[in-house]
Protein backbone atom coordinates (compact mmCIF):
# COMPACT_ATOMS: atom_id res chain seq x y z
CA UNK A 1 0.00 0.00 0.00
CA UNK A 2 1.34 3.41 -0.99
CA UNK A 3 0.29 6.23 1.33
CA UNK A 4 1.52 9.78 1.61
CA UNK A 5 0.84 12.00 4.61
CA UNK A 6 0.96 15.71 3.81
CA UNK A 7 2.33 18.04 6.47
CA UNK A 8 0.84 21.45 7.18
CA UNK A 9 2.64 24.58 8.30
CA UNK A 10 0.90 24.17 11.66
CA UNK A 11 2.58 20.76 12.01
CA UNK A 12 5.97 22.36 11.36
CA UNK A 13 5.23 25.10 13.89
CA UNK A 14 4.41 22.49 16.53
CA UNK A 15 7.70 20.69 15.85
CA UNK A 16 9.60 24.00 16.09
CA UNK A 17 8.34 24.43 19.67
CA UNK A 18 10.99 21.92 20.78
CA UNK A 19 13.72 24.26 19.51
CA UNK A 20 12.07 27.12 21.39
CA UNK A 21 12.25 24.99 24.53
CA UNK A 22 15.96 24.40 23.88
CA UNK A 23 16.48 28.15 23.54
CA UNK A 24 14.65 28.78 26.80
CA UNK A 25 16.80 26.19 28.57
CA UNK A 26 19.93 27.86 27.18
CA UNK A 27 18.79 31.20 28.64
CA UNK A 28 17.88 29.63 31.96
CA UNK A 29 21.19 27.76 32.26
CA UNK A 30 23.15 30.72 30.85
CA UNK A 31 24.72 28.62 28.11
CA UNK A 32 24.75 31.47 25.62
CA UNK A 33 23.55 29.21 22.80
CA UNK A 34 20.14 30.75 22.18
CA UNK A 35 21.38 33.23 19.56
CA UNK A 36 23.33 30.58 17.68
CA UNK A 37 20.34 28.26 17.83
CA UNK A 38 18.06 30.98 16.43
CA UNK A 39 20.46 31.88 13.61
CA UNK A 40 21.01 28.23 12.70
CA UNK A 41 17.27 27.58 12.65
CA UNK A 42 16.51 30.62 10.48
CA UNK A 43 19.37 29.76 8.15
CA UNK A 44 18.09 26.20 7.82
CA UNK A 45 14.56 27.37 7.04
CA UNK A 46 15.68 29.85 4.39
CA UNK A 47 18.09 27.40 2.77
CA UNK A 48 15.58 24.55 2.63
CA UNK A 49 12.79 26.76 1.25
CA UNK A 50 15.10 28.09 -1.46
CA UNK A 51 16.34 24.60 -2.25
CA UNK A 52 12.76 23.37 -2.54
CA UNK A 53 11.90 26.12 -5.03
CA UNK A 54 15.11 25.56 -6.97
CA UNK A 55 14.73 21.80 -7.15
CA UNK A 56 11.12 22.10 -8.31
CA UNK A 57 12.29 24.31 -11.18
CA UNK A 58 15.21 22.03 -12.04
CA UNK A 59 12.99 18.95 -12.06
CA UNK A 60 10.69 20.59 -14.62
CA UNK A 61 13.43 22.05 -16.85
CA UNK A 62 15.70 18.96 -17.04
CA UNK A 63 18.80 20.86 -18.18
CA UNK A 64 22.21 19.16 -17.78
CA UNK A 65 23.95 22.55 -17.65
CA UNK A 66 21.77 23.83 -14.83
CA UNK A 67 22.27 20.55 -12.98
CA UNK A 68 26.06 20.88 -13.35
CA UNK A 69 25.91 24.52 -12.23
CA UNK A 70 24.01 23.62 -9.06
CA UNK A 71 26.39 20.71 -8.41
CA UNK A 72 29.39 23.04 -8.72
CA UNK A 73 27.77 25.47 -6.29
CA UNK A 74 27.20 22.62 -3.82
CA UNK A 75 30.85 21.53 -4.10
CA UNK A 76 32.09 25.10 -3.68
CA UNK A 77 29.93 25.74 -0.62
CA UNK A 78 30.99 22.44 0.95
CA UNK A 79 34.62 23.33 0.26
CA UNK A 80 34.12 26.62 2.04
CA UNK A 81 32.73 24.75 5.04
CA UNK A 82 35.78 22.44 5.09
CA UNK A 83 38.02 25.52 5.07
CA UNK A 84 36.04 27.32 7.78
CA UNK A 85 35.98 24.37 10.21
CA UNK A 86 39.79 24.22 10.55
CA UNK A 87 41.43 26.08 13.40
CA UNK A 88 44.78 26.09 11.58
CA UNK A 89 44.49 26.01 7.80
CA UNK A 90 46.85 26.22 4.84
CA UNK A 91 47.38 29.78 3.67
CA UNK A 92 46.42 31.07 0.25
CA UNK A 93 44.42 29.13 -2.30
CA UNK A 94 45.76 25.87 -0.88
CA UNK A 95 43.58 26.19 2.19
CA UNK A 96 40.44 26.12 0.09
CA UNK A 97 41.75 24.17 -2.88
CA UNK A 98 43.00 20.97 -1.24
CA UNK A 99 39.84 20.18 0.70
CA UNK A 100 37.54 21.19 -2.16
CA UNK A 101 39.48 19.27 -4.80
CA UNK A 102 39.65 16.10 -2.72
CA UNK A 103 35.95 16.32 -1.93
CA UNK A 104 34.99 17.03 -5.55
CA UNK A 105 37.08 14.16 -6.91
CA UNK A 106 35.85 11.63 -4.37
CA UNK A 107 32.26 12.80 -3.88
CA UNK A 108 31.35 13.82 -7.41
CA UNK A 109 33.28 10.95 -8.97
CA UNK A 110 31.59 8.25 -6.90
CA UNK A 111 28.19 9.90 -7.41
CA UNK A 112 28.61 9.84 -11.19
CA UNK A 113 29.64 6.18 -11.08
CA UNK A 114 26.58 5.32 -8.99
CA UNK A 115 24.23 7.21 -11.32
CA UNK A 116 25.62 5.65 -14.49
CA UNK A 117 25.96 2.05 -13.29
CA UNK A 118 23.86 1.27 -10.21
CA UNK A 119 20.86 3.60 -10.16
CA UNK A 120 20.70 4.21 -13.89
CA UNK A 121 18.16 7.02 -14.40
CA UNK A 122 17.55 8.14 -17.99
CA UNK A 123 19.29 10.48 -18.51
CA UNK A 124 21.85 9.72 -15.82
CA UNK A 125 22.19 13.38 -14.81
CA UNK A 126 18.47 13.73 -13.99
CA UNK A 127 18.45 16.31 -11.15
CA UNK A 128 15.80 14.40 -9.18
CA UNK A 129 18.38 11.65 -8.65
CA UNK A 130 21.75 13.38 -9.10
CA UNK A 131 21.45 16.36 -6.75
CA UNK A 132 20.01 14.65 -3.63
CA UNK A 133 22.54 11.82 -3.95
CA UNK A 134 25.42 14.26 -4.44
CA UNK A 135 24.24 16.25 -1.43
CA UNK A 136 24.26 13.23 0.88
CA UNK A 137 27.70 12.11 -0.32
CA UNK A 138 29.22 15.61 -0.14
CA UNK A 139 27.81 16.32 3.32
CA UNK A 140 29.47 13.30 4.89
CA UNK A 141 32.69 13.64 2.89
CA UNK A 142 32.89 17.28 3.98
CA UNK A 143 32.73 16.28 7.65
CA UNK A 144 35.43 13.64 7.29
CA UNK A 145 37.83 15.88 5.39
CA UNK A 146 37.40 18.84 7.73
CA UNK A 147 38.07 16.67 10.79
CA UNK A 148 41.11 15.04 9.18
CA UNK A 149 42.71 18.32 8.10
CA UNK A 150 42.02 20.03 11.41
CA UNK A 151 43.54 17.09 13.30
CA UNK A 152 46.54 16.96 10.96
CA UNK A 153 47.39 20.65 11.19
CA UNK A 154 46.89 20.81 14.95
CA UNK A 155 49.00 17.69 15.48
CA UNK A 156 51.83 18.94 13.27
CA UNK A 157 52.07 22.15 15.31
CA UNK A 158 51.93 20.29 18.63
CA UNK A 159 54.43 17.60 17.64
CA UNK A 160 56.83 19.78 15.68
CA UNK A 161 59.91 18.90 17.78
CA UNK A 162 59.36 15.15 17.36
CA UNK A 163 58.75 15.48 13.63
CA UNK A 164 61.84 17.62 13.06
CA UNK A 165 63.91 15.20 15.16
CA UNK A 166 62.88 12.33 12.87
CA UNK A 167 63.74 14.45 9.83
CA UNK A 168 67.19 15.27 11.28
CA UNK A 169 67.80 11.56 11.84
CA UNK A 170 67.28 10.88 8.13
CA UNK A 171 63.60 10.07 7.78
CA UNK A 172 61.83 11.38 4.70
CA UNK A 173 58.78 13.60 5.10
CA UNK A 174 56.27 10.77 4.70
CA UNK A 175 57.93 8.64 7.35
CA UNK A 176 58.42 11.54 9.75
CA UNK A 177 54.78 12.60 9.55
CA UNK A 178 53.32 9.08 9.49
CA UNK A 179 52.10 9.15 13.15
CA UNK A 180 50.16 12.40 12.69
CA UNK A 181 48.89 11.22 9.32
CA UNK A 182 47.46 8.09 10.95
CA UNK A 183 45.81 10.19 13.65
CA UNK A 184 44.29 12.49 11.05
CA UNK A 185 43.01 9.58 8.96
CA UNK A 186 41.44 7.93 12.01
CA UNK A 187 39.75 11.20 12.92
CA UNK A 188 38.37 11.61 9.40
CA UNK A 189 37.12 8.02 9.20
CA UNK A 190 35.51 7.94 12.65
CA UNK A 191 32.19 9.71 11.89
CA UNK A 192 31.25 7.42 9.00
CA UNK A 193 32.40 4.32 10.90
CA UNK A 194 30.24 5.31 13.88
CA UNK A 195 27.33 6.08 11.57
CA UNK A 196 27.53 2.70 9.82
CA UNK A 197 27.90 0.83 13.12
CA UNK A 198 24.80 2.48 14.60
CA UNK A 199 22.60 2.42 11.49
CA UNK A 200 19.62 0.12 11.83
CA UNK A 201 19.88 -0.57 15.57
CA UNK A 202 20.45 2.80 17.20
CA UNK A 203 19.06 4.97 14.42
CA UNK A 204 17.16 4.85 11.15
CA UNK A 205 18.87 7.12 8.58
CA UNK A 206 16.97 10.15 7.33
CA UNK A 207 16.61 8.96 3.75
CA UNK A 208 15.28 5.56 4.78
CA UNK A 209 12.89 7.11 7.30
CA UNK A 210 11.60 9.53 4.67
CA UNK A 211 10.99 6.74 2.19
CA UNK A 212 9.12 4.62 4.74
CA UNK A 213 6.98 7.59 5.82
CA UNK A 214 6.12 8.28 2.17
CA UNK A 215 4.89 4.69 1.68
CA UNK A 216 7.89 2.91 0.13
CA UNK A 217 8.26 -0.77 0.99
CA UNK A 218 10.75 -1.09 3.90
CA UNK A 219 12.82 -3.70 2.04
CA UNK A 220 13.28 -1.31 -0.90
CA UNK A 221 14.12 1.51 1.50
CA UNK A 222 16.78 -0.70 3.12
CA UNK A 223 18.40 -1.46 -0.25
CA UNK A 224 18.60 2.20 -1.19
CA UNK A 225 19.96 3.11 2.23
CA UNK A 226 22.66 0.45 1.99
CA UNK A 227 23.63 1.75 -1.43
CA UNK A 228 23.88 5.30 -0.14
CA UNK A 229 25.91 4.27 2.93
CA UNK A 230 28.36 2.31 0.78
CA UNK A 231 28.76 5.33 -1.51
CA UNK A 232 29.21 7.70 1.43
CA UNK A 233 31.77 5.42 3.09
CA UNK A 234 33.77 5.07 -0.12
CA UNK A 235 33.72 8.79 -0.91
CA UNK A 236 34.62 9.78 2.65
CA UNK A 237 37.55 7.38 2.81
CA UNK A 238 38.94 8.43 -0.56
CA UNK A 239 38.44 12.14 0.12
CA UNK A 240 40.05 11.98 3.56
CA UNK A 241 43.06 10.09 2.19
CA UNK A 242 43.59 12.49 -0.73
CA UNK A 243 43.19 15.62 1.39
CA UNK A 244 45.55 14.35 4.10
CA UNK A 245 48.27 13.32 1.65
CA UNK A 246 47.98 16.59 -0.26
CA UNK A 247 48.20 18.63 2.94
CA UNK A 248 51.28 16.73 4.14
CA UNK A 249 52.88 17.36 0.73
CA UNK A 250 52.13 21.07 1.06
CA UNK A 251 53.45 21.28 4.64
CA UNK A 252 56.83 19.91 3.55
CA UNK A 253 59.14 20.44 0.60
CA UNK A 254 61.37 18.39 -1.68
CA UNK A 255 64.27 18.72 0.78
CA UNK A 256 62.19 17.02 3.52
CA UNK A 257 61.81 20.16 5.58
CA UNK A 258 58.76 21.10 7.64
CA UNK A 259 57.13 24.30 6.30
CA UNK A 260 54.82 25.41 9.08
CA UNK A 261 54.88 29.02 7.83
CA UNK A 262 52.38 27.78 5.25
CA UNK A 263 49.78 27.44 8.00
CA UNK A 264 47.72 30.39 9.15
CA UNK A 265 47.51 31.52 12.76
CA UNK A 266 44.78 30.01 14.97
CA UNK A 267 41.35 31.59 14.63
CA UNK A 268 41.47 32.88 18.19
CA UNK A 269 44.64 34.80 17.40
CA UNK A 270 43.59 35.93 13.95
Amino acid sequence: MNSYISLTYFDLALAAIFLVINGALSIWLQLGLERKLLIASLRMIVQLVLVGVLLKSLFSILSPWLTILVALFMVGFAGREVWARQDRRLSGVWGFGIGTSAMAFAGAGITVIALTTMIGPDPWWTPRFALPLLGMVLGNTMTGISLALDTLHTSVIRERPAIEARLLLGSDRWSALRPVMRRALRSGFMPIINSMAATGIVSLPGMMTGQILSGVDPNEAVKYQLLVMFLIGGATGLGVLLATLASVWRLTDDRDRLRLERLTAPKSNA
